[in-house]
């Protein structure tokens, strides 16, 4: 097997996202949540839609935590510009997302609401997700 050459330099990339996630995968503020279940980039536009599909399902009731934050920038240059001259502007912030990370909490209705937005907000993200409820939940 070829082994990539080991320069002095390096030059940074897009990276890859391997295993699970090392933080944030339990129930922290709320009885409810959405856990990820596959690792994706989540933009701030699609955090921001599911969190408004989530609080007009739950009427404004209860409380919504929101576990993730976009705050890595990807650049892009103009189109129709040619090679080189330096690294394009930032165009939007993602967040990245691995498996088992809890994306959204939310508390103070009752499991049925509950359950009905959290699956309406995550008909807005990119990734497949599971509804998840704290275990000492009655």
């Amino acid at each position: 097997m070829l082994q990539p050459k080991k320069t002095k330099y390096r030059k940074m990339q897009k990276g890859r996202m391997k295993g699970n996630t090392k933080r944030g995968a339990e129930l922290a503020f709320g009885s409810f949540g959405i856990k990820a279940l596959a690792e994706s980039w989540i933009t701030g536009r699609q955090i921001e839609a599911a969190r408004q599909a989530i609080t007009r399902r739950m009427k404004r009731e209860g409380q919504l935590w929101i576990r993730i934050f976009p705050d890595k920038p990807v650049t892009k240059k103009p189109a129709e510009v040619r090679m080189g001259k330096g690294k394009g502007a930032p165009e939007y912030f993602v967040a990245r997302v691995s498996p088992g990370r809890i994306l959204f909490e939310a508390d103070g209705v009752n499991i049925e609401t509950a359950r009905e937005a959290m699956r309406l907000g995550s008909q807005k993200l990119p990734i497949t997700t599971k509804f998840v409820v704290r275990r000492d939940y009655v």
